[in-house]
């Protein structure tokens, strides 16, 4: 009996499907591609597949950067992968480069932090910001408002921090990043010491409150919504107008299913009404192209039991949904302009 069952189980192993091991191509092109391009090139995203930039970054490095994002500056948090997944990701990255890859220890460097601020306002800020709040852009082409052709990365940034070791950013200032506008530093004139300086500035960092570049809106409700005192018709004309008195142009309203059901079966209780600010419109598309998912504006209008209510998607939710804080002060803006037309429609 015994030799019958290991017999069984042998032959119910070599039965059983071997898992595949995750494709590391395939999840960068499903997850990474839209931002640093299908061979690594950059867009968004910086150039991963740059030998410059390979050569001066670790693999815990690139790692912690999947699974920590850069909060605020596009670059999601990856959490959802597993860790061979994370491995298989990052195995892709290095097989478009054949030289040494670094490997750094976590000893902290000493240095002057308050030296570090000013060599940092002196030879770094004109690229990453006064503040290392990173640069300013992020749209998918060059066509797109950006500060330069490479967006230099935001240095006062948590999930930068958190995966950069100090002899890593010592050694990326030591040799810079061939391909970027990122000069070495060894050939500025600046000293051993002075580099430590700014690694140490750099690491003072963590200590201060995050930068406005990596910081997104907060707000818990998905929807804004506002009661009317009035019918649905009437409530329906008052945003029309309301509408066009907040500067924004009338596009159409209709039922909320239109379209999607016979005419004759439209449910006449829900109606929708599209408007647009197109100068605010092209301002956001070229912000984040994504935001066009939610554009043109919206606000719909519902009875139901005799109650009439206007509801509107939050803006604010955008800037945490896109992980932008550029698009902060517009999502603000915006929030502010669906609650006076819906206030004033409802008085």
């Amino acid at each position: 009996m015994k030799l019958i069952r290991n017999v069984l189980v042998l032959l119910l192993s070599c039965a059983a499907p071997a898992l595949a091991a995750p494709d590391g191509a395939k999840l960068f092109a499903q997850n990474c591609a839209a931002c640093h391009g299908e061979n690594g090139t950059g867009g968004i995203g910086v150039p991963l597949s740059l030998p410059s930039f390979q050569a001066t970054v670790d693999d815990h490095y690139l790692v912690r950067t999947i699974r920590l994002g850069r909060p605020g500056r596009v670059m999601p948090a990856f959490t959802q992968f597993k860790d061979d997944e994370v491995a298989a990701i990052v195995q892709h990255l290095r097989s478009w480069y054949h030289g040494k890859i670094p490997h750094y220890d976590n000893k902290p460097v000493r240095g002057n932090a308050q030296h570090g601020a000013a060599l940092f306002a002196k030879n770094c800020a004109a690229c990453h910001g006064q503040q290392a709040e990173g640069g300013h852009g992020t749209g998918v082409t060059l066509s797109r408002p950006r500060d330069l052709p490479i967006m230099a990365p935001s240095l006062h940034n948590a999930g930068f921090l958190a995966a950069a070791s100090d002899a890593m950013i010592k050694h990326t200032l030591v040799t810079g990043r061939d391909g970027t506008p990122m000069v070495a530093f060894s050939k500025k004139g600046l000293k051993d010491q002075d580099l430590n300086d700014i690694v140490a500035f750099l690491r003072s960092l963590e200590q201060k409150s995050p930068a406005p570049s990596a910081t997104v809106l907060s707000t818990d409700a998905a929807i804004l919504a506002m009661d009317s005192p009035y019918d649905l018709k009437t409530t329906i004309e008052n945003v029309r107008k309301a509408v066009s008195s907040n500067n924004f142009v009338l596009i159409r309203e209709q039922a909320l299913n239109s379209g999607l059901v016979a005419d004759d079966k439209e449910d006449q209780t829900q109606h929708i009404i599209y408007f647009c600010n197109f100068g605010l419109l092209n301002k956001a598309l070229a912000t984040d192209p994504r935001v066009g998912l939610f554009l043109p504006c919206r606000i719909t209008v519902v009875e139901r039991g005799g109650k009439v209510r206007m509801l509107a998607v939050n803006p604010k939710r955008l800037s945490r949904i896109f992980n932008n804080a550029e698009l902060n002060e517009m999502c603000d803006q915006v929030t502010k302009m669906y609650t006076a037309i819906m206030e004033e429609a409802s008085l």
